[in-house]
């Protein structure tokens, strides 16, 4: 019986004079799939001047300027540094509101996801928030608080809060059992559980909040400038509004896409990599 234990079975025998197969890597082929996505955003973009250039030579200028004139714009509103510092005091409101919507949304979603008297006693309270008009919130901060950043920012995460909770709430809710179990099994301890058992599972559902987020918070903060603020894009496109600058309205409109397209590219999409990469 112990020979019988010692032998290994014919099919796992290896010859030391044997080749070796090399070992199987699917990093050239994630870098070929990245690649070929960023072939196609950019032309993808391309498509898109191409389209607009020609609506502008089929339109009005006035109605519809060219690219060209619209580069040209931003330009000097950047040579002047009308538009940087507009465009500074929107950025900060958003990343402001951004991490505050996150942080009690997260916190909140777990705990209704956890716990089904938390989520029993929270659900009217989510409802009623997914479905009260931004303006409502915003005009109510601004009478209640008066007119400053802090309404202003308060009023803007009032509005995310409740679509990340339902989002973590169901990731929360998704997560796998047995894991834990298994973890309790080997006695790690609560906070080692949480962070490298838990929150992995729950990092797909962060971050389509976080998408989903940055979307509806981009423009909750331009409603917020237009109505009460005396700086930042909104507000600028409010007095473009007044005087019908088309080239100016496309102008900050272009650079603020720009900017939602940088932290998507160079940020999201980075960071979910990084944080998904033990699911290969």
């Amino acid at each position: 019986m112990r020979a019988e234990r010692l032998v290994r079975p014919a099919s796992v025998v290896r010859s030391p004079d044997a080749p070796r197969s090399p070992p199987v890597t699917a990093a050239p082929a994630v870098v070929a799939v990245q690649r070929g996505e960023r072939r196609l955003r950019i032309a993808s973009l391309l498509a898109f001047v191409l389209l607009w250039q020609l609506a502008a030579s089929l339109a009005d200028s006035r109605t519809l300027p060219d690219p060209i004139a619209v580069l040209a714009r931003i330009g000097a509103e950047t040579a002047a540094l009308t538009l940087p510092v507009h465009l500074a005091v929107t950025l900060g409101r958003v990343a402001v509101a951004f991490a505050v919507a996150m942080l009690v949304g997260a916190l909140v979603g777990m705990a209704m996801g956890r716990w089904r008297q938390v989520d029993a006693f929270l659900d009217a309270w989510l409802v009623l928030g997914l479905n009260i008009p931004a303006l409502v919130t915003i005009i109510l901060c601004y009478v209640w608080f008066g007119l400053n950043d802090w309404a202003a920012i308060l009023a803007v995460a009032i509005n995310k809060i409740p679509t990340v909770v339902v989002t973590v709430r169901e990731g929360a809710r998704a997560v796998d059992a047995k894991l834990l179990e298994v973890a309790r099994a080997y006695r790690l301890p609560w906070r080692t559980t949480f962070l490298r058992v838990y929150l992995p599972q729950l990092v797909p559902y962060f971050m389509a909040a976080a998408r989903s987020g940055l979307s509806l918070i981009w423009k909750i903060v331009l409603v917020v400038e237009l109505l009460g603020r005396s700086e930042g894009v909104g507000f600028q496109l409010n007095v473009l509004f007044q005087f019908f600058d088309i080239t100016g309205i496309l102008a900050y409109t272009l650079v603020f896409a720009a900017v939602v397209l940088a932290a998507e590219g160079w940020v999201l999409r980075p960071l979910e990599r990084r944080l998904t990469g033990w699911r290969a």
